[in-house]
């Protein structure tokens, strides 16, 4: 008998400032299939019309559920590829980079935003790939991989965004063990943590006005390269201050919290979109609870000696002795 496929949680604020439905979009990095092999796959999974951009990037677009775009994820090769397209020249030089990328640099398909109460009809991307061979983060000793979930914000205050920094520096090391973080993922630079020094001032600001947040986020992290990833939202509300701080063109404003750090384990039957953002959820539901985030953090300031900093270890039990019994449940 075949597995009930696990369910989409919902958040507990499920619309955003205007009172349209949060909308959540993922991006899956992955490798063992070629790029015409993926656009089939997937737009037989969707039902979705193929269509190519360049000879390195295809659109899918779905009736019902908008366009998905699928590339080899070479900045580089993506550009001449583009280049080529549009002046009908080095068609040759991007075919012979583009079966030489294949195989090692990883194929990305980015969903489009979808209303959470929609999330489900996304539940037959990942055993189409599988079934069609294509492979994750275990496939490879150095590979790193990732899924990433673009929550959207319910508001984009500086309260709402502050209870949501805090739930992250206080559940960080935990998601980390919950989602059996890779190895190569651990080592790179791509999924890092957030300093200890960063989670302490957030933690001990009852309420973080929004310039606050702006200086101690970018002073902190000042790179894209965060397992959660606010430049998206702090580039929305202002873009010049993110750009006088950080120079890096890949930085768009988008609405949404960028989270980068569970793997992409495609090999692996019971894997899921939905049962890594189930496990985001826990973010979510700790930002709203506001008895419990200040419970926790009193717990967690306490708990962070000044000579030698935070022993993770016995935090992560603590989080999950709490998580037994949490009160949204």
């Amino acid at each position: 008998m075949t597995a009930k496929a696990e369910r989409f949680q919902s958040p507990p604020r499920q619309t955003n400032a205007r009172g349209d439905m949060r909308r959540v979009g993922f991006e899956l990095e992955f490798t063992g299939l070629s790029l015409e092999d993926a656009v089939h796959t997937l737009a037989t999974a969707i039902g979705a019309r193929a269509a190519p951009h360049s000879a390195v990037e295809w659109f899918l677009d779905s009736p019902s559920l908008g366009r998905f775009r699928l590339e080899l994820d070479w900045g580089y090769l993506k550009r001449i590829a583009s280049e080529a397209r549009l002046e009908q020249q080095g068609e040759e030089w991007v075919s012979f980079l583009k079966q030489t990328a294949e195989g090692i640099v990883p194929l990305e398909l980015v969903c489009p935003a979808i209303p959470i109460t929609q999330l489900d009809t996304l539940s037959g991307i990942l055993p189409a790939l599988r079934n069609a061979g294509a492979k994750g983060t275990e496939d490879s000793l150095i590979a790193a991989f990732g899924l990433h979930i673009n929550s959207e914000a319910p508001a984009l205050d500086a309260r709402t965004i502050h209870r949501y920094l805090c739930a992250f520096c206080l559940l960080q090391w935990w998601l980390f063990e919950a989602h059996q973080v890779n190895l190569s993922r651990r080592v790179s630079t791509y999924v890092t943590p957030y300093p200890e020094a960063f989670c302490e001032a957030m933690l001990t600001r009852k309420n973080a006005d929004m310039s606050a947040i702006f200086d101690s986020y970018l002073h902190h992290n000042p790179s894209r390269n965060r397992a959660l990833d606010l430049l998206p939202i702090l580039t929305t509300i202002d873009p010049r201050r993110v750009a006088r701080a950080i120079d890096d063109p890949r930085i768009n404003a988008r609405p949404a919290f960028h989270y980068r750090l569970p793997n992409c384990q495609l090999e692996r039957a019971g894997w899921s979109l939905a049962s890594q953002w189930n496990i985001w959820i826990r973010v979510e539901q700790l930002a709203a609870d506001s008895a419990a985030l200040d419970m926790l953090a009193r717990g967690y300031l306490k708990q962070n000696n000044a000579l030698w900093g935070m022993n993770r270890k016995s935090w992560v039990e603590r989080i999950e002795q709490w998580l037994l019994d949490p009160p949204w449940e």
